[in-house]
């Protein structure tokens, strides 16, 4: 497949080499040699100097012969004309980055289709609702819904209640309502076995139907885990505007935007109940006297990875808060991990799922790359001869490094063993270590 990414930025460059690695023919363009000359020589891709709004640029690229044309530059305009473009020199799909929410409503959308633009993305409502996901559910770190919620995922960090702790899989009841699909343990993301068992600090991925969430959430020891009311936002970003209308209706949220012309401009854009406050988020005494002694939750979303890590590990002086700290600088998630930060946000991890999830000649409904963990999550649903439906699900002989976590048949989550027999129109999750979606393509 032909994909030619416009825009060598953090979304570009990231999408870039994921897709390198699926041996895809990548083309990567933009208009600075500086940021392209360390990228080729590095990764299996073709760098392009050219201007994404140029048809003679974008011919010399090769677009008219692309199965996608994705436009992820800083600047919404040049890429939804670069889209525009694109589609009429012959690129079969096309994908543009935006930062304005209306035009995903679905009545604008088939208006960006009819001009050529088949997909929008906009990374920063992606991030927001990450961040309105991971508060709503305050003693889980990672949370996913598959088929419209009939099937959850859910990363759980266990600690000494957890009543499962040091027994081995095999020695569990048999018709425990959850399936525990990986388990990430410092560096390392196990898939287990019947002789692995829980350990204290691991972060546990459990499958389930929405029915078994309170039971899951009993049986690792966060019963007693508060709901969050009150949220202190550092950073007024276009996240922060976003995750703050997704949650005030629920929460009471407050901004801290250390930008005084910033702050103007949020007081007019957010809803009236949600409060900006100017001042640095890193000052002691402005977060007591904003209340961060009373909060349950503190989000850090400055453009600055070390700031947003140490600021979240510095609120839990003040209280036991939740912790979300955006960390665009992939190099910097494990360190957030390791000083037990709850939700690591990362726009180009987000996006570049999303975008991937278009590459997939299945059916393909969902897909999720694991913020902590080196491995993905997929959605397919099942064809009407796909090989998946030819054995029980033990005969299938999966990649090693996949399982299925479970499966959704007309509205109703299960859960899948050895001898399930998958049928098609069945919804099918299934984890895998790595970038392995593109080899299990086959099977559905």
């Amino acid at each position: 497949m032909k994909i030619i990414i416009a825009g060598a930025g953090a979304v570009g460059t990231h999408l870039a080499k994921l897709l390198a690695g699926e041996q895809q023919d990548i083309v990567l363009i933009d208009e600075s040699a500086e940021k392209l000359s360390k990228l080729e020589s590095n990764f299996d891709l073709l760098t392009v100097e050219a201007k994404p709004t140029s048809l003679a640029d974008l011919k010399s690229a090769g677009v008219n012969g692309a199965d996608l044309f994705v436009a992820v530059t800083p600047d919404e305009s040049r890429n939804v004309t670069a889209c525009i473009l694109a589609h009429s020199l012959g690129a079969r799909k096309t994908v543009a980055r935006i930062d304005n929410y209306e035009y995903l409503q679905p009545k604008n959308r088939e208006f960006f289709r009819g001009l050529g633009v088949d997909a929008l993305i906009y990374p920063e409502m992606l991030a927001a609702k990450e961040i309105a996901d991971c508060l709503r559910k305050s003693w889980i770190r990672q949370w996913w819904e598959f088929a419209g919620g009939a099937l959850v995922m859910m990363g759980v960090k266990v600690r000494a209640g957890c009543q499962m702790l040091g027994i081995p899989f095999m020695e569990l009841k048999k018709d425990e309502p959850y399936h525990i699909v990986a388990i990430k343990r410092g560096s390392e993301t196990i898939i287990p076995k019947g002789s692995d068992c829980v350990m204290e600090n691991d972060l546990v991925f459990f499958m389930a139907a929405r029915s078994s969430i309170e039971y899951i959430r009993r049986i690792t020891g966060k019963a007693g885990y508060p709901k969050i009311k009150n949220v202190l936002i550092m950073g007024g970003s276009r996240i922060a505007v976003n995750a703050a209308r997704l949650m005030h209706e629920e929460m009471t949220v407050k901004i801290i935007e250390s930008d005084r012309a910033r702050c103007e401009w949020l007081t007019e854009l957010l809803p009236s109940d949600v409060m900006v406050i100017h001042g640095d988020g890193r000052d002691r005494d402005l977060l007591l006297s904003e209340g961060i002694d009373s909060a349950q939750a503190f989000v850090a979303l400055t453009d600055n990875a070390e700031t947003n890590i140490l600021t979240c590990v510095a609120s839990r002086q003040f209280a036991p808060v939740k912790t979300v700290a955006e960390v665009e600088n992939i190099d910097f998630i494990r360190m957030a991990e390791s000083l037990d930060i709850a939700g690591v946000i990362n726009k180009k991890k987000l996006a570049a799922s999303t975008i991937y999830q278009m590459l997939l000649d299945a059916d393909v409904n969902n897909v999720k790359s694991l913020t902590f963990a080196d491995a993905d999550v997929a959605e397919f649903t099942v064809s009407e001869k796909a090989r998946v439906t030819k054995c029980l699900v033990k005969d299938l002989d999966l990649p090693q490094g996949a399982t299925i976590g479970g499966l959704v048949r007309g509205k109703e989550g299960m859960l899948v063993g050895g001898n399930t027999q998958i049928l098609p129109g069945d919804h099918v999750v299934v984890f895998c270590l790595g970038s392995m979606i593109k080899k299990l393509e086959k099977y559905f």
